[in-house]
């Protein structure tokens, strides 16, 4: 199960006892704080702490540049100025500490982030649930013949049974050896921190990760794209839900700038240009590369 009785009865008993605060809260993410969203089959997302909320941006971003930002009217168009010329401090105010329980293989790909502060289960010290990742049908593709970091067409039929079996039973006999390996029935038993390296890479595990708003906007861009790892998406898509209700205008703001816009480089603009004016441009006279130039066309169509 995503959370254990210990760990539901915990979080009900933080909510049913709310404290008084002198600090600014969003009430969008006190509503969220502590419950688990639930990712994959057993992984989840949950809010342990934040700071700060979209007035915490302004704040901060006048303080910075003070006459610089008096033009400015209200606090959304001065986020949205903040977020369209890439400023970054304003939003390093904000913070959020994340639960999230997680297979392995996805704690690695996202632990590449190195802008977070980041505690993790320890298996030195305690033993890992016998709990796997194991992908839904439509989630187990074949490789990709035009990406070599991408899945592409759906298994179906044997094969697909195939491989779920083999998953599901390579996973069980590599926790029952585990197990084994830990057992001091008639024996002394291998040190945790040994036994745990035979364990594979879609068990679970889990950590508290603590991240800035700036940082955290990077993430999300990368993560929570069409095109990311679907693991990871699903991770990704969960937080920007919770970011959403957490700093509302900072997060329409990077939506449209981040994940609905796209930067052109200065010949990209110039085929624009040339464009707008009438001229008929192609790959060889745009000046661009063969993959610049289909990245280019993907942006207009």
């Amino acid at each position: 199960m995503p959370l254990s009785p210990d760990q539901i009865a915990e979080i009900e008993a933080a909510r049913a006892t709310p404290r008084l605060t002198l600090r600014a809260v969003s009430e969008g993410m006190e509503a969220q704080l502590y419950r688990a969203q639930p990712v994959l089959d057993h992984g989840f997302v949950r809010v342990i702490d934040y700071m700060g909320d979209d007035a915490a941006i302004v704040q901060a971003a006048r303080v910075s540049y003070g006459a610089g930002t008096k033009h400015v009217q209200n606090d959304e168009g001065l986020i949205r100025y903040l977020m369209r010329h890439w400023h970054s401090t304003p939003f390093e105010m904000c913070e959020i500490k994340l639960h999230v329980k997680l297979p392995v293989f996805v704690a690695r790909q996202w632990i590449r982030h190195r802008t977070a502060n980041v505690n993790e289960y320890s298996a030195r010290y305690s033993i890992l649930d016998r709990e796997f990742y194991i992908p839904a049908p439509d989630q187990l593709a074949a490789q990709s013949t035009v990406n070599n970091q991408g899945r592409g067409a759906v298994l179906a039929g044997e094969e697909a049974a195939r491989v779920l079996a083999l998953l599901k039973s390579d996973a069980g006999q590599m926790y029952d050896h585990y197990e084994a390996m830990l057992s001091q029935d008639g024996q002394q038993g291998l040190a945790r921190e040994l036994a745990r390296m035979n364990l594979p890479m879609n068990i679970y595990t889990q950590w508290y990760w603590k991240v800035d708003l700036h940082n955290l906007f990077h993430f999300l861009r990368l993560r929570a794209d069409a095109h990311a790892q679907y693991e990871i998406r699903v991770y990704a898509e969960a937080i920007a839900r919770l970011v959403a209700d957490w700093v509302p205008l900072a997060f329409h703001a990077f939506e449209d700038y981040r994940m609905g816009g796209a930067t052109l480089s200065a010949r990209a603009i110039d085929c624009v240009k040339r464009m707008l004016k009438g001229e008929t441009v192609t790959q060889e006279t745009s000046g661009m590369s063969k993959g610049e130039w289909r990245e280019f066309q993907t942006l207009l169509d």
